[in-house]
């Protein structure tokens, strides 16, 4: 019959941190001085960095003109990575949310998630191409409350140094019209707000030197943390087992002895 229980708590000890990743999606990422485009390499770095991670608690933020939370912490990286694939430029490509760079906006709603976090190593990656031009809270003021909160911050700044070719317009029908555009990605901001929280700022030119960066970061330090698995259903059936198997043993030896029958 199978029986089988409805619901079971597990705990158990994983060494890990705590990491929210917050990745810049304005059109400025589709640029292609990295290959096949900024936004692509990205993905591809980190989901390799997530994936060598396992029992890190990893969230993901993304930000255009606005921020918000598109996967909360989670140990379960294979949904993670599965959202991860479909991230792109195309909500603000299409006017879904607001165009320009918040990046004080995409760093304090990465931290907003690491506020009642227990572990004693909390970290960001803030990857972006751009400058903050847009939001209500200022990169230097995310700063701060990262430094109040003790979250160390670990600031990416992408692309390469010049002119690259972007896409400046987009037609109702997808088409779309590129020029070659300075790149506007302020370095001085990010080193301020590595500096202010503990972190390290990076400048990725190419895709190697993004995994290079990661790999950098893979070494941060790792703490322990109790982890809960809830699982559904459990099997059951060891009791009643149990009693059948001691049923048949006590009918076998009853027939040959109290119950013995003679011929």
């Amino acid at each position: 019959a199978r029986p089988q229980t409805h619901e079971s708590i597990t705990e158990n000890e994983r060494e890990g941190i705590d990491i929210m990743m917050a990745v810049d999606i304005s059109t400025s990422m589709l640029a292609e001085d990295l290959q096949p485009n900024r936004i692509e390499a990205a993905k591809q770095v980190a989901t390799e960095f997530i994936a060598n991670r396992p029992n890190d608690n990893i969230g993901l933020t993304l930000f255009g003109g606005e921020a918000f939370t598109y996967c909360p912490l989670t140990t379960n990286h294979g949904v993670l990575l599965s959202m991860f694939s479909n991230v792109n430029c195309d909500l603000q490509a299409y006017g879904i949310i607001s165009p320009g760079t918040a990046i004080g906006m995409g760093l304090s709603s990465a931290l907003a998630h690491l506020e009642h976090s227990k572990s004693k190593s909390r970290v960001v990656i803030l990857l972006t191409d751009g400058e903050n031009n847009v939001g209500d809270i200022s990169p230097l003021m995310a700063a701060e409350m990262a430094q109040k909160r003790g979250v160390r911050v670990y600031t990416i700044a992408l692309g390469r140094e010049g002119k690259s070719k972007q896409v400046v317009a987009q037609l109702s029908n997808g088409e779309t019209y590129e020029e070659n555009v300075d790149n506007q990605m302020d370095a001085k901001t990010l080193q301020t707000i590595a500096a202010a929280t503990g972190g390290i700022f990076y400048q990725a030119s190419s895709t190697s030197r993004l995994e290079e960066i990661y790999a950098d970061i893979d070494k941060l330090e790792r703490t322990k943390m109790k982890v809960s698995n809830y699982d559904r259903r459990y099997e059951a059936y060891q009791p009643f087992a149990l009693v059948a198997l001691i049923s048949f043993l006590l009918e076998v030896l009853l027939s040959l002895t109290l119950l013995r029958r003679l011929p």
